[in-house]
């Protein structure tokens, strides 16, 4: 598995359980988006008119990913833990994977089209300096996970 897709799962393993821990999980994730959303802004440096086309793609595309890893990867987690892996048969193991495997594929294809979308609207240059800022910001933000628990 490629480094960029552990640290994903990672983060959402860690915010997930940092939501968990900390009450509300909507209102948890609100903030955490207006602060990316501001974080994003200020990195990016976007035009009126390319914020105006970019915000509404970028937030279809983020709710659908989280919806995607959250609603169904913690399913899937829920059913890998030890005692339950253990216990289940191969013909359920083999229905479990191929059931990632298909979540895999909709958040690959989900990406695919989000970057074909976004190819409309801005240069390759600045969807790469999407990519990095967007991996900027989740270090950052468990940075401030790791130091909050540090002190818990």
């Amino acid at each position: 598995m490629k480094i960029k897709n552990i640290l994903s799962i990672l983060f959402f393993l860690v915010s997930f359980s940092f939501y968990a821990q900390n009450g509300n999980l909507d209102e948890k994730r609100e903030k955490i988006k207006e602060y990316k959303v501001a974080f994003l802004t200020t990195e990016l440096e976007l035009t009126s008119a390319e914020a105006e086309k970019f915000w509404p793609i970028y937030n279809a595309y983020d709710d659908k990913q989280f919806e995607l890893r959250h609603d169904k990867m913690k399913t899937y987690l829920r059913k890998l833990n030890d005692d339950t892996i253990n216990s289940i048969s191969e013909k359920e193991a083999t229905t479990l994977l191929s059931q990632i495997e298909s979540t895999d594929k909709e958040l690959y294809l989900l990406k695919e089209k989000y970057i074909q979308s976004l190819k409309k609207i801005l240069s390759a240059k600045k969807i790469l300096k999407l990519k990095k800022s967007e991996d900027d910001f989740n270090r950052k933000l468990l940075k401030q996970y790791r130091d909050k628990a540090g002190k818990n």
